[in-house]
């Protein structure tokens, strides 16, 4: 256990844009595929950014996206070409189709049981929620407007 704080910060709508990829959500069926494969194309957030920035300068830094284990090498690769230190990254197993509240509140009770959690930043208002409701200390990352096709692929669909 450190003594270090945590500040956990979620992927998607917070440091990475995904807008650009959302249509491919829009239609029935999904095209999940071409949804992840644009990935590397998000553009940065620069609000999302800067937090990640002023709490690693005394947070130890974990990341915890619904992203599939299968995108961890893009979104390493992501991280260091806008600048983002890589931190601990703690990724959705490929195979896990859990709500992101689900998901993220089980990850966040195994991270808190090994040291502090300062802060919690995420896009998703049902997963802030349930974090508050779990008493974590969590921000909303309202810098992008939660899309509903968004909102679906993490509640509903259980994919990001």
């Amino acid at each position: 256990m450190s003594d270090v704080p945590l500040a956990v910060f979620d992927v998607d709508g917070v440091v990475a844009d995904v807008r650009h990829r959302l249509k491919h959500l829009a239609s029935r069926p999904k095209n999940w595929q071409a949804f992840f494969a644009a990935a590397d194309r998000d553009e940065p957030l620069q609000p999302g950014l800067d937090l990640v920035h002023r709490y690693v300068r005394d947070h130890q830094l974990v990341w915890l996206t619904g992203r599939p284990e299968r995108l961890r090498v893009v979104t390493e690769r992501w991280f260091a070409d806008h600048g983002l230190p890589a931190g601990r990254l703690l990724m959705r197993p490929d195979n896990d189709r859990r709500a992101a509240r689900d998901y993220k509140s089980d990850r966040l009770r195994r991270l808190a049981a090994g040291g502090t959690v300062a802060v919690v930043v995420d896009d998703d208002p049902e997963v802030v929620a349930r974090l508050r409701r779990d008493g974590h200390p969590v921000q909303l990352a309202d810098w992008v407007p939660h899309a509903k096709t968004l909102r679906q692929a993490q509640e509903r669909d259980g994919r990001t």
